[in-house]
């Protein structure tokens, strides 16, 4: 298995900045992060938000800077959220694959619509 990318489009939702790339899909992250020059370009100011202590895969801890409302857009589905600000490039995590009832398919190493909900985005809430 390789590494799964996918196009997003990005939105803050107070300046109405948009920003387009390719996202890293890791089903094993929790939330979505983007690279500190997405954050400057969408028209964020890092020193005047919330953080967010962040815990690695190899127990190291950091407190990262967290901005939104961010609207996140893929295919025909979007979510609103905030994102952790950190690494170089963008991190889609399980949060917004659920929010958006998107599924990673391994074998084409693809993110893809839920096939059991093509049209609507369905949410779990059991």
């Amino acid at each position: 298995m390789g590494l799964t990318y996918a196009d997003i489009e990005v939105e803050n939702l107070f300046t109405r900045r948009v920003f387009k790339t390719k996202s890293l899909v890791d089903s094993g992250a929790g939330f979505f992060a983007i690279p500190e020059h997405i954050a400057v370009q969408l028209g964020f100011d890092l020193t005047e938000v919330s953080t967010r202590e962040v815990v690695f895969a190899d127990g190291s801890r950091k407190v990262v800077p967290m901005v939104g409302p961010l609207r996140v857009r893929f295919a025909d589905r979007y979510c609103d959220l905030s994102s952790l600000v950190m690494g170089d490039e963008p991190l889609f995590g399980a949060v917004p694959m659920e929010m958006m009832d998107l599924v990673l398919h391994p074998a084409s190493q693809t993110l893809i619509v839920n096939p059991a909900s093509p049209y609507v985005p369905v949410a779990l809430a059991k």
